[in-house]
């Protein structure tokens, strides 16, 4: 099984720097509380004003034609290689305050605070996450009649990680043994002004 730690400047906690995107998932069903662990994680997620301005619907394929259904609202260069996910997970966003009249700009930033939450619980329980932003909007507000308070924002692949040549197309095991990269932090951190890289970086 392939691992990927992150090369990072300094020494970050072991389920940070293990933390990665895999599409190699074996169809081994993932534990109903390990899940519910996940989604208890990503309530308490911190958001503004605690709003929590998100919701999630999850399929898994315990329950083949539900599964089937979220997994055509994938993009099909996201299908290729999601259906082997034991859990496919929609999330959504509410960008509008609810009983107000006036965007929550935060509310983009909320939910991926939750995600991210999600995914370091999943980690810690030996699971993997695959955040995918290739959905049909337009379908999954169709599909799971979608209240238009709500916005459609991303899928999620949940389960084990397993080997790379359980992907069935060239590209995608290709893609799977591409090094992780991440910009310097003096490209991304800056201190005075926008731009001016923080000395201590």
């Amino acid at each position: 099984m392939l691992e990927k730690p992150a090369e990072t400047a300094v020494p970050l906690h072991d389920l940070l720097a293990r933390r990665w995107s895999p599409r190699a998932l074996v169809d081994r069903a993932v534990e109903p509380e390990k899940l519910l662990a996940l989604l208890e994680a990503g309530r308490w997620a911190a958001s503004s004003n605690n709003g929590q301005p998100w919701a999630f619907i999850v399929a898994d394929k315990s329950d083949q034609a539900a599964y089937d259904a979220m997994l055509s609202c994938l993009m099909d260069g996201n299908q290729s290689w999601a259906f082997l996910a034991p859990v496919l997970m929609l999330t959504f966003v509410e960008p509008i305050w609810r009983g107000q009249d006036r965007a929550n700009v935060k509310a983009m930033h909320d939910v991926g605070m939750a995600t991210a939450m999600m995914s370091i619980q999943a980690e810690a329980l030996g699971l993997r996450t695959h955040h995918m932003g290739g959905i049909h909007r337009d379908k999954i507000r169709e599909t799971y009649a979608v209240p238009p308070t709500f916005e459609p924002v991303s899928a999620i692949a949940i389960g084990y990680q397993g080997d790379e040549a359980l992907l069935p197309e060239e590209k995608d095991r290709a893609r799977e043994a591409n090094p992780r990269t991440r910009k310097p932090l003096e490209e991304i951190v800056f201190a005075g002004k926008f731009g001016t890289p923080a000395t201590r970086t």
